[in-house]
Order: structure tokens, then sequence, then C-alpha cells
């Protein structure tokens, strides 16, 4: 199926999709303070997007598509190969991430954005009280 956009109209587009400071990291971290969360500005292998340095706990927003959701990830339709691969190096990166914090003694937690845009207090209070509770 061929693209409904022009090369330069998807160009732009792409370039519009933001890593860092997305809408669902802002509204957690706007959650996680109402909550008394420290919040921590530390560079950390992997860059979490939220660190709670207190708790050793890093927090990640992943989104759907870029981190191949099981719910909501819908395979292109256009350049196939291209994003595959893409895709699934950041599944790939996101388990070395995972498995490096944790053997410096980090807690992580990954949180999808479906789940900060759908029932933000509820997942989010079941993922932190997970992880509050094996420390």
């Amino acid at each position: 199926m061929p693209d409904k956009l022009s090369k330069g109209q998807r160009s732009y587009n792409m370039s519009r999709i933001r890593g860092k400071n997305t809408s669902p990291e802002r509204a957690l971290k706007k959650y996680l303070k109402k909550k008394g969360y420290k919040i921590s500005s530390v560079k950390l292998f992997g860059s979490p997007d939220i660190v709670l340095k207190r708790k050793k706990i890093a927090i990640f927003v992943d989104g759907c598509f870029w981190h191949k959701c099981r719910k909501h990830y819908i395979q292109p339709k256009t350049k196939k190969s291209f994003w595959i691969k893409k895709i699934n190096q950041n599944v790939k990166r996101d388990k070395i991430v995972n498995r490096t914090l944790r053997k410096n003694g980090w807690k992580i937690i990954r949180i999808w954005e479906h789940e900060i845009k759908n029932s933000k207090s509820q997942m989010v209070n079941r993922k932190l009280n997970r992880c509050f509770s094996s420390l």
C-alpha cells in the first residue's frame, strides 16, 4: 500500500516525533510529583525517562510502536525491513539495559504509553507497589 503522504510530508511528520519529554512522560512525572516522589536528573545507562535515585528505581515510558507493545503494535506497511529491524533492535536494547541496570542494583519499571493514557493511577501504583515491596 503506497504512502498517502509525500516524501517531504512524511519526513516532516517523522521529524516531529520526540524521544524525550513526551506527553506520556510529562503526565507520569506530574503524577509522581503529586504523589510525593522526588524525581532526580541522573544520567544512567539506557537513559531512563524518570529516575527515583533515593529508591534506586529507573522508569522507562515505552511507546507502543517503538518498543513493540503486544497489544497495540501494528507492523508498518511501508519500508517494512527498515522498521522491523529498527524496532527489533529497540526491544533487544531494552533487554540489555534492564539486565545491566539490575546488575548494578537498580529496580526497573517499564510502563507502556497506553497504560499511562488509559489508567494512569491504577497501573502506575500497581507497578510502583510491586517494585517497593521487593526492596
